[in-house]
């Protein structure tokens, strides 16, 4: 004998691309049962990862299965206010062209209304004299009327076919939710292992696919007391075939499924060849070429590495605090239970925590690029803090918006660093004061001023970059520069300085390029 089990989500642990849902029951055994069906659950269900526990511990499972049904599934409740949404709307349309008849009704006795006058004159014995004045006001009365029922009749002419348009797609959509729909689901089954007599409490829980959850962040920067205010927010979406209402949601970054095979090595071979016999190919060749005609001078700059972790182009642009909860490297959040997360895909953003990080900020200057100087903000996640998971920043400076980043995976005690756009605060001005042309050198010197218009100090650190010969021929020296400064091997200078408020400095360099007189020197013309 089976009994159904009627059973409600009662908890909800969303994970990066999964959920673990939790369903309770209660039911009444008479002892005849040999199977309980827990039904109605959708297939995006992982069936291995199904958990049963009761209230009875000396109830024995002789196993657990499942089954695919075919339910046939009316949407009677939207189907019942679209009927009547749709009543609606053809009382209006009826109400509309009955106004429309009598529009036109009037406008046809204002029409005919002129001559009607003029030929109960003519039918007079005794005519009376023409009252020009009381014709040129019946002119008028008859134009103005006419004009605007016209008028009246075009408007309701439009809102009749607006309408009707309306019903036609209320019209389809009621045919289609007309249609009952084969719906595949799941259904659990228990069997027995002895008769029980007594009231069971189930719960049952299962890892269900097509759910997910990112977080998204607020990053606010008090530029006053140089503290960043971080909201943590999560974005909940779900389609699995289930509503979550009012339940028990959490969120946790742990993987659930991952880990379970070893990573392979595969063999690391190595080869060798003669010295003698290796020669440049054609490709190898032409590349140096091209490395030598994108030089610095002029062209498109080669990226040092002091570079690579810059934005250099400026970026375009509800809930309650969850309770947080920790297990070694993992993370839960005990998030509203107020949500209502249909199974439609739609995101839900709920808020996790707002916190406040101290944190050092510093220009970046790369005047040979643009005079325009970028500020960094660099924090450190504190070590009783979470784990700040990666996700989209969006970023403001003084409640005003300036666009958004990328947050990368932050654990308790690392720092991060984030560019928080162009900043105004800073005048930058590059200029060539020295060019020198010798048959074997060239000599070249740069002077860069910052300004500091803001009224307090500001941390500046200032990039420049030299070329870097790909001819063992060609040398470039760094011959001067002030403040000092060491040039690294790929040509890049870099001097970190401080600007006190309404402050201005001055960096100079000069270096040289030294070459055989029967060379021609690629990618340094200027």
């Amino acid at each position: 004998m089976r009994k159904t089990v009627d059973t409600c989500i009662c908890q909800v642990t969303v994970y990066e691309k999964q959920a673990r849902i939790t369903r309770r029951g209660v039911v009444q055994l008479t002892g005849k049962e040999q199977e309980l069906v827990i039904g109605q659950l959708p297939v995006t269900l992982v069936e291995e990862s199904i958990r049963v526990k009761s209230s009875r511990t000396t109830m024995g499972l002789l196993g657990v299965r499942t089954e695919r049904t075919q339910s046939t599934k009316l949407e009677n409740q939207e189907l019942t206010k679209l009927t009547q949404k749709i009543g609606q709307l053809e009382e209006q349309k009826r109400q509309g062209q009955d106004l429309l008849t009598l529009l036109n009704l009037k406008r046809n006795f204002v029409k005919n209304l002129s001559s009607q006058y003029m030929e109960r004159l003519t039918r007079t014995h005794n005519p009376e004299p023409l009252d020009l004045d009381k014709i040129k006001d019946l002119m008028a009365f008859v134009d103005q009327q006419y004009s605007d029922l016209s008028r009246e009749i075009a408007q309701q002419d439009l809102d009749s076919r607006q309408l009707e348009k309306q019903l036609q797609i209320l019209r389809a959509q009621q045919q289609q939710l007309a249609t009952p729909l084969n719906q595949e689901s799941l259904q659990i089954i228990l069997t027995l292992e002895s008769s029980i007599v007594s009231e069971l409490e189930l719960e049952v829980s299962y890892v269900i696919h097509q759910a997910s959850w990112t977080p998204v962040y607020d990053l606010r920067l008090n530029a006053t007391n140089q503290n960043i205010q971080l909201s943590y927010s999560a974005q909940i979406k779900q389609s699995s075939g289930e509503h979550w209402q009012g339940v028990a949601l959490s969120l946790s970054n742990a993987k659930p499924g991952l880990g379970m095979t070893l990573p392979t090595l595969p063999p690391w071979y190595i080869d060798g060849q003669e010295i003698s016999s290796a020669k440049p190919t054609q490709k190898s060749s032409t590349m140096l070429l091209e490395q030598a005609i994108t030089m610095p001078y002029p062209g498109t700059i080669i990226t040092p590495e002091a570079l690579t972790d810059l934005e250099l182009e400026p970026r375009t642009l509800s809930g309650v605090n969850a309770e947080v909860s920790k297990q070694g490297s993992v993370v839960n959040f005990e998030v509203s239970n107020s949500l209502q997360i249909e199974s439609d895909n739609a995101i839900h953003t709920t808020k996790i925590f707002t916190q406040d990080y101290p944190c050092r900020t510093e220009y970046i200057v790369i005047a040979q690029l643009t005079n325009l100087a970028y500020l960094q903000a660099t924090f450190t996640n504190p070590l009783n803090r979470v784990t700040l998971l990666p996700g989209q920043v969006n970023i403001f400076r003084d409640q005003t918006f300036v666009g958004t980043a990328k947050l990368r995976k932050t654990s308790p005690g690392q720092e991060f660093t984030l560019n928080l756009g162009i900043d105004e605060g800073l005048k930058i001005e590059r200029n060539l004061v020295e060019r020198q042309v010798d048959e074997s050198q060239l000599t070249y010197a740069y002077c860069i001023v910052i300004t500091n218009l803001r009224d307090r100090p500001a941390e500046v650190r200032v990039i420049e970059q030299l070329p870097v010969s790909l001819n063992q021929q060609i040398k470039v020296n760094l011959t001067h520069a002030e403040p000092q400064t060491q040039m690294s091997e790929k040509g890049v200078l870099q001097w970190s300085i401080t600007l006190p408020p309404q402050a201005q400095q001055q960096l100079y360099y000069r270096f040289t390029v030294e070459y055989p007189p029967e060379f021609k020197v690629i990618g340094l013309d200027m």
